[in-house]
């Protein structure tokens, strides 16, 4: 599987918060070279159908845009993604249309439907101590993708966990919505086919960029820029002109974005062991091997 050639690098740190407008999304994009990655309307409170319109009609032509998200939910190690319901999607895109179609009245992507849904919630850890009966206690359920992230050090969360500061599950079901409305205009690897040119999205793990400018996983978040441009410089890249504070959703952004640029060539990110058994259904975190 060789990669297209990408003239730009978008990386999305993404949120799956309640509400319409979201401090925690930020949103990098850099060029080829080494310039350094500028933020996309820098100030600017997302929403997550903004994101979503930006990818499908403002990116620019080449892109290869990475998501801070989990775009879909373990299925390989019970051969489906709700074992104890009939009506348990197919693949990821299944996944993707069953999310959108329960949630169609929750506004802004959210997911309450979905999460509080009577098959689906016996799956899921939610607030209040509700643990559902299929969730499986201890950290949950993993996918495969996910289990390599732990081999390079990483210490991922399931998705299926919505309950604490660096839970990842609520985020990823409000992306799935965004992916379902982006998959019939951009195709989104591995659960598309590389294509020969264009744009493509990506799910990102932010970690593994830090860990690849250097950063042990328990210190990927970088909260000045003086740190970000280290990590910056160790990626090749130049660095931001700035100084002082910054928060970790843009410094995430801005490096994972540079990182984009120095792998997206790298054939071995393309095609991970172990990927052909679950393309369409868990799909892949690229970068994780």
């Amino acid at each position: 599987m060789t990669p297209p050639r990408f003239h730009h690098f978008a990386a999305i740190d993404w949120s799956g918060a309640a509400g319409e407008r979201h401090k925690g999304i930020a949103l990098a994009l850099c060029s080829e070279g080494d310039a350094a990655p500028r933020i996309v309307r820098p100030g600017h409170r997302w929403s997550r159908t903004e994101v979503a319109d930006w990818l499908a009609d403002d990116m620019p032509q080449d892109t290869l845009a990475g998501l801070d998200l989990g775009m879909s939910l373990p299925h390989a190690d019970r051969g489906a993604f709700f074992p104890a319901w009939d009506e348990s999607p197919a693949d990821a895109r299944d996944l993707w249309a069953a999310v959108e179609r329960i949630c169609a009245g929750d506004p802004h992507l959210s997911v309450s439907s979905f999460v509080d849904h009577a098959e689906a919630s016996r799956h899921f850890r939610r607030h209040g101590g509700r643990e559902g009966d299929c969730f499986g206690g201890g950290r949950g359920r993993f996918r495969q993708s996910e289990r390599a992230q732990e081999r390079m050090g990483c210490r991922p969360y399931s998705n299926f966990n919505l309950v604490g500061a660096a839970q990842v599950g609520k985020s990823s079901l409000t992306g799935m919505r965004m992916l379902h409305r982006l998959s019939p205009r951009l195709p989104v690897w591995p659960v598309d086919p590389l294509p020969g040119e264009g744009s493509v999205v990506v799910e990102i793990y932010t970690t593994i960029a830090a860990m690849q400018a250097g950063r042990p996983p328990s210190r990927s978040k970088m909260r000045s820029y003086e740190d970000l441009n280290a990590a910056l410089t160790a990626l090749g890249s130049q660095p931001v002109e700035a100084s002082g504070i910054v928060d970790d959703h843009t410094s995430d952004a801005i490096l994972t974005s540079a990182w984009l640029r120095t792998s997206a060539h790298r054939p071995e990110l393309w095609n991970p062991p172990g990927l052909g058994e679950v393309s369409q259904t868990e799909g892949w975190t690229f970068g994780a091997v």
